[in-house]
């Protein structure tokens, strides 16, 4: 990359274990113990896993008796999102200090555009810093960072020196960055497109780099032409802080009617899926959970649920459907399901954000 390219400056921002740690900090006894927010040894998931815990294997999603049972002595900790809520507005205030070119991604994660920034330092690695050494010092919470030319590299180098930690990928390392990186640790790469990319000898951004344009879209569709640019360090989608959209739904609408809940619950998983991608192309999530059922003599019914924190996890969203499904008996059989997400964690207004042609100093 040379210098005549209009670049900006993103930090992605991501705290560490951070529904976890808000409850360590708060409880001293719960330090240095393995914890996990939400879920019972008998039912629910887990919403959050202290770091001590995810050595033993303890994941978000992950049902509370696999949880306890991967780690005997886990201590379950019913969530506070109230609580969460209102550091992440202390976290938010610290944020706009520097720029208000903020798009949160959830509660604990948030991309700042600090090419023009209120402090007027040309270095984003050391506002980065600058910014980790305030959440740590006013609120008590680490935090760690990305700091690129774009979203997708910044979200990516968050996670390199997790927890506590910063990497910067500056301009003209992206493409050796990108190159060297494992194909599974490419945001947006799941587990089923890692597994396939595998399958076509792809392990590493180089690999990827190697294959077409039209190779990639002819194995995996629209996405092939994302996995083409990005690892060339091309994404520029825009640090945005304005509600995108009030609502991401997915349905389907079924050539025979469903009579089974049994059915209707493998078609639900189905539609819960295409809807957690919709909302991970989208960067939200969401409260209220709606299930949409339409009837074969055309009727529509919807059935709502509005959680107490954000979900965009296709298994967290599943648990709420099943419930909504068994609220009460159908009325008839079924030709339409549908589910959607609303109240979702994006602002609502939005500050276009300007780029600027200059010289990196990062």
């Amino acid at each position: 990359m040379n210098e005549s390219v209009t670049f900006r400056k993103i930090i992605h921002i991501d705290m560490d274990a951070f529904y976890a740690s808000v409850e360590q900090m708060d409880n001293p006894e719960l330090r240095g113990k393995p914890i996990a927010v939400g879920g019972s040894e008998a039912r629910g998931v887990v919403a959050a896993a202290s770091y001590e815990a995810r050595k033993f294997g303890v994941r978000s999603a992950l049902s509370g008796v696999k949880a306890k049972r991967n780690c005997p002595d886990l201590i379950f900790v019913r969530p506070r999102f109230d609580r969460y809520k209102e550091i992440s507005k202390k976290i938010h205030r610290i944020f706009h200090d520097y720029t208000d070119l903020i798009e949160p991604l959830s509660l604990d994660e948030a991309y700042l555009d600090v090419t023009q920034n209120k402090k007027g330092n040309p270095s984003a690695s050391l506002l980065a810093q600058e910014i980790r050494d305030r959440i740590f010092t006013e609120i008590g919470l680490t935090a760690s960072a990305g700091i690129s030319v774009n979203k997708f590299v910044a979200k990516i180098a968050s996670d390199y020196h997790k927890p506590n930690g910063q990497k910067t990928v500056g301009p003209e390392e992206v493409i050796p960055f990108l190159e060297a990186l494992p194909i599974r640790k490419f945001y947006g790469v799941g587990k089923v497109t890692t597994e396939k990319m595998y399958q076509l000898g792809i392990f590493t951004g180089a690999d990827l780099k190697l294959k077409s344009e039209e190779f990639l879209e002819k194995h995996f569709g629209k996405s092939g032409r994302y996995y083409y640019h990005v690892v060339r360090g091309i994404h520029n989608s825009e640090v945005k802080s304005q509600r995108i959209a009030k609502s991401v739904a997915a349905e389907h609408t079924f050539e025979s009617n469903l009579s089974s809940e049994i059915f209707m619950l493998e078609q639900l998983e189905k539609i819960a899926q295409q809807l957690e991608k919709r909302l991970q192309r989208h960067k939200v999530a969401g409260k209220t959970v709606t299930l949409k059922i339409k009837y074969s003599d055309f009727s529509l019914q919807t059935r709502s649920k509005t959680l107490p924190y954000f979900v965009a996890d296709k298994s967290l969203i599943l648990e709420t459907v099943k419930e909504l499904l068994y609220q009460e008996r159908m009325k008839d059989s079924v030709r339409l399901l549908g589910i959607s997400l609303s109240n979702l964690n994006t602002d609502s207004e939005r500050k276009k954000a300007v780029a600027v042609q200059l010289k990196f100093n990062f």
